[in-house]
């Protein structure tokens, strides 16, 4: 017989304490909502933000912005590499040989789904917390705002796993029987109730200007929901979202976007906080148990080319970047800004990065592999330190955007290019603000530069352009992957960039679809949920 899904009877035990990985102090202002008993939930305001804010701890897991994203994406998308002798983990992402028993990809899930129960908590007892506080205590705006948040955050949760699995279980009550497992919902199901938690959260949250930086806002309910539209083709429909989107703005300096001390700028729509003063004791478990402080992010150590350097760009996004010899106008400034050559420049440029070549040979020492490598300049601390280490044990404080204003602007350029009737000049206009940012300043689209290398003439020509533009801005920051998979371009790519990579992994990459086009359930859940079986499991595992 099946057990019961240890993390889905968290909810019931959820249900008995509020338990919290606790988010940014400095930024929400948190409550240990560990002293809290069920006689006393939800009698005083500090008692909804804490049930809130522990929802947002799930972001900083282990399997999701603390490591599971990023190498996921980075490494199915080959804007990473690394070298042959690298844990197969990361390895099984690149050459796609990852199966059910992937320890990340099951942690992501478990991630996911603990974060989408601690919502649920919440919302179902959106009346009890009408009824239990008076207006005098709680503002029915407050009061709203923190349902708000937890429809975001569920909607963000269930857009993490459609994007990478299709049907998944749609849970969306605290039942006790409910726990004991549900079947895979269809994905348009679960589009839905994405769309509609975006919507009600929109009307609820609070505007940024309005509310704490690193809380969910209604711009970043928009933005979202736009994006979950644009997901499922409905362009006329993402428009619409994203025309309620104000307020916002790029930054003037792209490198703001990526360090701690410009964090929640202009251009932040929402990303996930993190911060070094205020603990992590619990970062190397933190998708196993709801217990502990998770305030910190592995990627600057392990992106770290002066650290562990487990993965580093490319050649081919190195080669995407436009470059005087490409275009004879300019090099674009944005590869300088996400990735570390010899010579650069670091710790508060009173350093010269150095990286060793490196080569692979055979038993008789003969040379049969090349890696040109680079190093991660984006998410990193050596624009301000000389190691990953020099603030707290290689650990990073530095927050993970999730959605930036940037990603926004391409979106709606998408959006406008493919609905009926779209505008071809109104899209390009789009893609090139992107361009425009103040210390960019790359060449237009429909120049004559640019038409030599990226033609906008026609919506296939647009589409080349907008995909170079998304891989050159967003580079590293995990939106390439469910870009290539939602525009089937995925095994076209796979095809295309494979004589780019170092033979060790032109000879391991296995990609084949439509299996790796999603994620396999982990067989955890297929062990433990007595509705999914291996009848159910996605095509190919």
């Amino acid at each position: 017989m099946k057990r019961l899904k240890t993390y889905f009877m968290r909810a019931l035990v959820f249900s008995a304490l509020v338990l919290l990985f606790s988010c940014k102090a400095d930024k929400l202002d948190l409550t240990n909502p560990n002293q809290l008993s069920p006689a006393t939930y939800f009698l005083t305001a500090a008692q909804v933000e804490s049930a809130v804010n522990a929802i947002y701890g799930s972001l900083q897991t282990t399997g999701i912005y603390n490591r599971g994203m990023w190498y996921g994406n980075d490494n199915m998308s080959h804007e990473n590499t690394c070298m042959p002798q690298q844990e197969a983990d990361k390895r099984q992402w690149l050459n796609f040989t990852f199966d059910a028993t992937h320890d990340l990809i099951e942690a992501y899930w478990s991630s996911c789904y603990r974060g989408i129960h601690k919502a649920n908590f919440v919302i179902n007892n959106a009346d009890v917390i009408q009824q239990r506080i008076p207006t005098i205590l709680l503002s029915d705006a407050k009061r709203d705002k923190y349902i708000g948040e937890a429809k975001f955050l569920r909607a963000l949760y269930y857009f993490f796993l459609v994007d990478k699995f299709g049907d998944v279980p749609l849970y969306l009550g605290v039942d006790p029987a409910e726990n004991l497992g549900l079947a895979r919902t269809p994905s348009a199901q679960v589009w839905a109730q994405i769309e509609a938690d975006c919507t009600d959260a929109a009307a609820k949250c609070f505007d940024k200007a309005d509310e704490q930086a690193g809380r969910a806002t209604s711009g970043a309910a928009w933005a979202l929901l736009g994006k979950a539209r644009l997901f499922q083709k409905n362009y006329q429909g993402a428009l619409d979202a994203f025309k309620n989107i104000t307020g916002y703005s790029l930054e003037p300096v792209y490198f703001n976007n990526f360090m701690e001390e410009t964090e929640n700028g202009p251009e932040s729509l929402f990303e996930v906080q993190f911060s070094i003063a205020a603990g992590y004791s619990s970062q190397w478990n933190s998708d196993r148990t709801d217990e502990g402080l998770n305030e910190a992010c592995f990627r600057g150590q392990e992106y770290g080319v002066l650290n562990w350097f487990n993965v580093f760009p490319s050649q081919d996004l190195w080669n995407e970047f436009e470059t005087v010899a490409k275009n004879g106008v300019k090099t674009d400034p944005r590869r300088g800004y996400c990735i570390y050559q010899n010579g650069d420049l670091y710790d508060n440029n009173t350093l010269t990065i150095h990286i060793d070549s490196a080569v692979v040979k055979d038993g008789t020492g003969t040379i049969i592999d090349h890696y040109q490598l680079r190093g991660w300049k984006k998410y990193q601390n050596y624009y301000k330190a000389a190691t990953e280490g020099a603030v707290a044990g290689n650990e990073s404080g530095i927050n993970m955007k999730v959605i930036r204003y940037a990603d926004v602007i391409l979106m709606k350029a998408e959006a406008e290019a493919n609905k009926s009737g779209g505008s071809l000049a109104t899209a390009v206009g789009y893609m090139n603000q992107v361009r425009a940012r103040a210390d960019v300043d790359m060449p237009l689209y429909g120049t004559a530069a640019m038409d030599a290398i990226y033609p906008v003439g026609t919506l296939a020509d647009f589409m080349k352009a907008l995909e170079h533009e998304r891989k050159v801005e967003l580079c590293g920051e995990q939106c390439r992957f469910p870009d290539l998979v939602r525009w089937g371009r995925l095994a076209a790519f796979i095809a295309e960039v494979k004589p780019s990579c170092p033979k060790a992994d032109q000879a391991a990459l296995v990609f084949s679809a439509p299996k790796d086009l999603l994620w396999p359930i982990p067989q955890k859940e297929v062990d433990v949920n007595p509705k999914i079986d291996q009848a159910n499991q996605n095509t190919g595992y």
